[in-house]
């Protein structure tokens, strides 16, 4: 079976499944607000905290990004484990899939003893899910829950659901499209072939500005964990300020928007490949990373849905 036609996996299934998803996610926003869980979601001018663990950490960056370039407020994210506690928010967003997640569960517990009346949304996949005792406000989008230990779509359909609570509030930053676009573009790109010496590479490079910095982090995450190979993520700009000295053949780059001016010619000159995705929306190329991580992971006789020395959830004793 050849990386490019390999469909049996539940990863696979699951990452074919994230247009529909993030369309649900989108409406699941309109409907909330119309059902009053509006003042759960951060209002503009908040001080806003996102927080997560691992892929859900990556998705708050990006959020928290976009939050802010949108002019809404002051966000930062913080993986659980580091969350300054002693730092006063107007509000928290928690993302965790299983709802279980050792870390995210303490610090939750943390803030309702130091800060009570800090209101708190947290996102998770199961409606049974301990999360749902620890936050006074909880999406769930059971829809998007996932067999495979790798997350895929919820992760992204959790970032869509804040993607449509800015577009809801009509406070998308420049440039950047409605969620209803970005899963036209995830459609559209399902059935493409994956680049070739992407496939065959021996590392691989992401890379992104703004929000999507946070996407290259989480593709290369994907990469790393379903395949088990080298890879690493910078801020564009960062990439010329020593990454760029394991650039060469056989490795590639991979740039979520637009590249900084000059930066595919150093790639080039330096013997690599930059892959870029023009005109479609840098949500939907991260599809194409994890359809790419599931390739190589088939290609190299590994199970992407059961990645070695990984859990579903990290719960610690």
């Amino acid at each position: 079976m050849s990386p490019n036609t390999s469909k049996t996996s539940h990863t696979a299934r699951e990452i074919a499944t994230q247009p529909e998803c993030w369309l649900r996610a989108a409406d699941d926003v309109r409907g909330v607000r119309a059902a009053g869980f509006a003042a759960a979601l951060p209002r503009p001018g908040e001080r806003v905290a996102v927080t997560g663990c691992g892929t859900s950490w990556f998705m708050a960056q990006a959020y928290a990004a976009l939050r802010e370039a949108a002019g809404q407020g002051e966000t930062d994210a913080h993986p659980a484990s580091e969350f300054p506690v002693g730092r006063g928010y107007d509000r928290v967003v928690a993302i965790t899939r299983s709802g279980t997640t050792t870390e995210v569960l303490e610090l939750l517990g943390v803030l309702r003893q130091r800060r009570p009346d800090t209101p708190v949304l947290a996102l998770t996949a199961d409606p049974a899910a301990p999360v749902l005792r620890a936050a006074p406000h909880v999406a769930v989008l059971d829809y998007a829950d996932e067999e495979s230990v790798v997350q895929t779509r919820f992760a992204t359909s959790a970032l869509a659901f804040l993607r449509a609570g800015l577009e809801a509030a009509g406070a998308l930053p420049p440039g950047v499209g409605t969620v209803a676009g970005a899963a036209a573009d995830a459609a559209a790109g399902l059935g493409d072939e994956l680049p070739q010496e992407a496939l065959t590479a021996g590392q691989w490079t992401f890379l992104g500005r703004g929000w999507t910095y946070g996407l290259a982090l989480e593709a290369a995450l994907k990469m790393r964990e379903a395949a088990g190979v080298w890879t690493e993520a910078y801020p564009a700009m960062e990439y010329r300020h020593g990454p760029v000295s394991i650039a060469g053949p056989g490795r590639v780059v991979w740039l979520f928007g637009a590249a900084p001016e000059g930066l595919a010619e150093d790639v080039r000159r330096a013997g690599g490949l930059l892959v870029t995705a023009p005109g479609v929306d840098p949500m939907a190329d991260l599809v194409r990373v994890q359809r790419l991580a599931v390739a190589v992971a088939v290609a190299r006789g590994l199970d992407p849905d059961r990645p070695r020395h990984l859990t579903r959830s990290v719960i610690l004793p």
